[in-house]
């Protein structure tokens, strides 16, 4: 397990070092950034497997916690570590060469997205959050489509991006500080511990709300998602495919660690719910008014978010049982359909007749399609249907009122999907020169893969239900959490100092009153 430092160490080291290297040789410096995440897929799938029944915690420099820096790896923060370096080599620019920069700027979001899900530490999270930051708005700049808005579009689009996510920053730092002037640790396992005691009140529940808006800003989350449209507007589709299906997935992660072992409170789910909700019924109905089919899967997206986070907010293990299947399920379906949309620009009536044209691209498009909106027996299907029959289940008013938006978003999804399906098998085959763009090969890959990858869980629904069900109750365990990175005369010190602090507390508390 040592070397899962490394996935985090190469991918910077090749960030900073590409720039140099392409002075004497361009190709060896492309050819070194896919030579470390081919490596960095090698050392994850070497320990695949090894964290199923136990955690492992992983002690950098060898300060023992909660000092230093602290990995913890388990079954979400490892799958989510091979779909980083997989991911990024998915759409690398295969098809064209780019400025070495681009490249450098894949390699930084490599590193600092591994360093996201690895980290056990709030600091930490932040300093990799802020890394992935820095290198998702050089790529909206880097990846401006000229054949589209131009790279003043992608600009404009990065720049409001910027403000909106350093206010984000600035947001989730206030609550970190929060955090740490009540629990005076930003420790992961040690706030987990102390958390029932330091963070149950207002100002741990302020806390929670400001990091919950300042990451929700990657992860689509309403009302800080204003960005979407515009961003995935104005850059290329393969950035708009890594950024929907991918980083969005990312910011939740940390979202759900910090609701999970610090805030497992009643009013925090709630706030979840709430702002969930209103990214479904937002996201969904601009998307049906939308008539351009990158900004109709923008505002898609960010529906399907708020499906995620109201399914996150469920309480329990079946509430992170349904947000993986969900959150897993858009990042694979979303990044396709973002592909197959690369080559239909335009109106969305000037793709009339499409389908006869591309009748292979088309029926992919509505294979996906189909499982976005739940047809069974399609994983969408079992996906919405553990986000119904928990919010079904529930006691508290406010679920009930998720369901019922759950239901009728998903109407409204139906509506515009639908109408975009028959319009694209439309018996008139439209002139326009949209029509006639021609898809690229590894887009069609990329899409098609998606659609074999359905087909296949769609047959091992209840192996997929065993894995997540694994995965959940992994995550929701806040004692093992605390267990697995603390020893056991570690615990028996902090339990020991936590007692004499009170002591002091009270003893002061004592003196002054007798004064």
């Amino acid at each position: 397990m040592d070397n899962l430092i490394l996935v985090v160490i190469l991918p910077l080291l090749a960030a900073f070092l590409m720039p140099a290297m392409a002075r004497t040789s361009e190709v060896l410096a492309r050819v070194t950034g896919l030579m470390v995440l081919f490596i960095s897929i090698i050392i994850i799938t070497s320990v695949w497997g090894s964290v199923d029944e136990q955690a492992v915690s992983y002690a950098i420099g060898g300060f023992r916690p909660p000092m230093g820096i602290v990995f913890y790896i388990d079954q979400l923060s490892l799958l989510f570590a091979l779909l980083i370096p997989v991911m990024i080599l998915l759409f690398w620019p295969w098809n064209k060469v780019t400025h070495i920069r681009e490249y450098s700027l894949m390699m930084l979001l490599t590193a600092s997205a591994s360093g996201l899900v690895l980290s056990g530490d709030l600091f930490n999270i932040y300093v990799f959050y802020e890394l992935l930051a820095v290198a998702s708005y050089g790529l909206v700049v880097a990846q401006g489509r000229a054949g589209k808005k131009g790279e003043g579009a992608a600009l404009a689009a990065s720049l409001r991006y910027l403000i909106l996510g350093a206010v984000g920053s600035v947001m989730m730092l206030i609550g970190i500080a929060i955090i740490y002037t009540q629990a005076g640790t930003l420790n992961l396992a040690h706030l987990a511990l102390l958390a029932p005691e330091k963070l149950n009140n207002m100002a741990g529940l302020s806390a929670f709300a400001l990091i919950l808006i300042g990451v929700g800003v990657k992860a689509e989350l309403f009302p800080v998602n204003t960005w979407v449209p515009e961003v995935y507007g104005a850059v290329s589709t393969r950035l708009s495919a890594l950024m929907a299906g991918l980083l969005s997935k990312l910011a939740v992660i940390v979202i759900i660690r910090v609701l999970v072992l610090l805030f497992p409170q009643p009013e925090a789910l709630q706030l979840m719910t709430i702002l969930g909700m209103l990214g479904v019924i937002s996201g969904e109905l601009v998307a049906w008014r939308s008539r351009d089919m990158i900004r109709m899967l923008s505002f898609s997206s960010i529906g399907q978010l708020g499906l995620v986070f109201v399914a996150f907010s469920i309480p329990g293990d079946m509430g992170l049982m349904a947000g993986f299947a969900v959150a897993l399920h858009h990042l694979l379906v979303k990044p396709a359909l973002f592909m197959l949309a690369s080559g239909w620009t335009g109106p969305l009536e000037s793709l009339k007749g499409a389908a006869k044209q591309s009748p292979y691209i088309a029926a992919l498009f509505v294979l996906l399609v189909m499982s976005l909106l739940g047809v069974p027996p399609l994983p969408g299907f079992w996906a919405k249907l553990l986000i119904v029959v928990n919010l079904a289940s529930q006691a508290a008013p406010v679920y009930q009122f998720a369901l019922a938006f759950v239901l009728i978003a998903t109407v409204i999804e139906a509506a515009y999907l639908y109408r975009v399906v028959m319009i694209l098998y439309h018996p008139n085959q439209g002139q326009q020169a949209s029509v006639r763009e021609k898809h690229k090969a590894f887009e069609l890959v990329i899409a098609s893969g998606a659609a074999v990858i359905l087909i296949a869980v769609a047959l091992q629904v209840q192996s997929m239900e065993t894995k997540l069900s694994s995965m959940a109750r992994q995550t929701g365990d806040r004692q093992h959490y605390i267990n697995t990175v603390f020893s056991k005369l570690d615990l028996a010190d902090i339990y020991h100092q936590n007692k004499v602090q009170q002591t002091d507390f009270r003893s002061n508390n004592q003196l002054q009153g007798s004064k």
